[in-house]
């Protein structure tokens, strides 16, 4: 009974990932049609040039030149057609496909980026990149040509079924005695291909991963001398990979192998049926080759239909994988217009950032990581974060940004003229952030700047490094603001990589801006004179910093211990 409902079950969970799926089927719905009208095509030229043969032979045999010239100028010319539609079809099936495919892609890129950071922040990076370039492949791949498939190989068969049917009953009944065996495997099949492709791509997952935490920290590996150790790790785990694979492509070569010797002896039963017949003299040679074409056709197009099992448990398989991301709870920005009237009327009347009783922790079954919190800062001010590593500084800052919600207590923004709004993904406009690590993305100094304002000059870019102290050294570089940074802002120290950060979080002109550490690795004099510039470029700005360095206290208002 518990094998039963273990079934039972797999069968609904599929049938959940293919109503998902659906969603996009429908959506490309005149692609799939194009393919199904190329896949009919090309069935009804397969068995026409079947039957065309035929009459063909059985022209030859009796010597009847005109038929001869008339079923020999079909084959032929089916032949032909068949290859330039098929040349044509695959160029135009390309862009289809590649568009469709690029279309998904980036469908559940959105809803990766768009997710809670919470929830996202889950998921290992590079099984995400696992996800979005390994199962969204897969589920595109089967949106489009899925279905087409199926209906070819459906008119095939039923096409093929159709023409014995008319020249012999007992050869269409010997072409079809696979059916009860693939249909008493079906149910152990489905199981255990899912459960190897489930396996495998989870596998390939901690590879990409591994190999992505490798690279993005290799000054760290080579620093302590790890890399060989690495390299060891690595090998492990693509062991494992290899392991998982082997025993999913055993499977696989075992069934179809299974499947091959199964169709081998129809073939063969069809074929021994179809000579007997020809020694009785019931049959024509031709119709003897129609039988042998089509027969063979049939049961192949049966085991096709039998192997699209296998596809559409793959398909389903990664469908689940890419639900887990698409079904994660989404910014919606329901307040983006409360928020943005907040941002003009605070730079008339004023702001103040309040939070009161605040509780939070990241799980349920952990300690609460901020236990009523409160505090306050009005335009103009400045506050501290101080406190231990790991006692909540950087988490303060999540919930200011509206990454994460308290678990109780009130956070929220309130103008000078009495308008209140929660902190929440709408108010995140309202601020900018700085964080202590490096945070620099591939391109050039300016494309670094210019990711939080599209449209700054290169005056105002020049004018933000004047005010973090870098500009000296960007206008002595050979190609100044064009100058690239490399992965990760690798071409800069970590001091140089924090000050175009802040550079790039003051083009916002934010009415909040929050420093995590953010001067850490600057000397005592280049922070003094930043911290300074940034209060001058606008004095009503209100400022929330985690530091760790007394130096940084003398600038604020009121500090907190977390």
């Amino acid at each position: 009974m518990k094998n039963k409902n273990s079934y039972l079950h797999l069968l609904a969970g599929m049938k959940n990932e293919w109503r998902w799926l659906f969603q996009y089927i429908k959506k490309y719905r005149w692609q799939i049609l194009f393919y199904i009208i190329i896949g009919v095509l090309a069935t009804i030229m397969s068995l026409g040039s079947s039957v065309c043969s035929k009459y063909l032979i059985d022209a030859v045999i009796s010597k009847e030149n005109e038929r001869l010239f008339i079923f020999g100028s079909l084959v032929v010319s089916l032949a032909v057609f068949n290859i330039l539609f098929s040349a044509v079809t695959s160029w135009i099936s390309a862009k289809v496909s590649t568009k469709t495919g690029n279309d998904i892609k980036s469908d559940i890129f959105s809803h990766m980026m768009l997710a809670k950071w919470q929830e996202i922040t889950e998921y290992h990076s590079g099984e995400l990149i696992n996800r979005i370039e390994g199962d969204v492949s897969i589920v595109s791949n089967g949106v489009i040509s899925f279905i087409p498939t199926l209906v070819t190989r459906l008119l095939q068969f039923f096409g093929s079924l159709t023409i014995v049917l008319i020249y012999d009953k007992t050869m269409a009944l010997f072409s079809l005695l696979s059916a009860p065996f693939l249909f008493i495997s079906s149910r152990f099949l489905i199981k255990t291909i899912r459960k190897y492709n489930k396996m495998t791509r989870e596998a390939n997952g901690k590879v990409l991963a591994y190999s992505e935490e490798s690279f993005q920290n290799i000054q760290v590996l080579k620093a302590f001398d790890l890399t060989r150790k690495y390299i060891k790790n690595f090998s492990l785990i693509l062991d494992i990979y290899r392991d998982v694979r082997l025993k999913s492509e055993k499977f696989s070569i075992i069934t179809t192998l299974f499947l091959s010797i199964l169709g081998l002896l129809v073939s063969y039963t069809c074929y021994g049926w179809g000579v007997y017949r020809l020694w009785q003299g019931m049959i024509s040679y031709g119709t003897m080759t129609l039988f042998l074409s089509i027969a063979s056709g049939l049961s192949s197009s049966f085991s096709s239909l039998a192997s699209l099992v296998p596809t559409a448990i793959s398909i389903a398989t990664s469908a689940g994988r890419v639900m887990e991301i698409a079904d994660l709870e989404k910014e919606e920005d329901v307040e983006r217009e409360k928020a943005e009237t907040v941002k003009s009327h605070a730079r008339k009347t004023g702001l103040t950032l309040n939070a009161e009783n605040i509780l939070f922790r990241y799980n349920e079954n952990q300690d609460e990581v901020l236990s009523d919190i409160s505090f306050n800062a009005s335009f103009g001010e400045t506050i501290a974060f101080i406190g231990a590593s790991g006692k909540g500084k950087t988490t303060v800052l999540r919930l200011i940004l509206g990454l994460i919600k308290p678990e109780s207590g009130s956070l929220y923004l309130e103008t000078g003229d009495g308008i209140k709004i929660n902190i929440s993904d709408s108010t995140r406009r309202i601020c900018a952030y700085v964080p202590q690590e490096k945070c620099m993305f591939s391109g050039t100094i300016a494309d670094n700047l210019r990711l939080a304002n599209s449209e700054a000059t290169d005056e105002e870019l020049a004018g933000v490094l004047k005010d973090v102290e870098m500009w000296e050294f960007v206008s002595e570089l050979e190609k100044g603001l064009e100058t690239q940074v490399g992965e990760h802002g690798l071409n800069l120290s970590q001091g140089q990589a924090q000050r175009i950060s802040i550079g790039r979080a003051l083009l916002t002109n934010p009415e909040i801006l929050l420093l995590d550490e953010a001067t850490s690795a600057l000397d005592v004099e280049t922070e003094a004179k930043v911290l300074e510039n940034i209060m001058k470029a606008n004095p009503q700005r209100i400022c929330v910093i985690t530091t760790h360095r007394e130096s940084m206290l003398k600038y604020c208002d009121r500090i907190y211990n977390v």
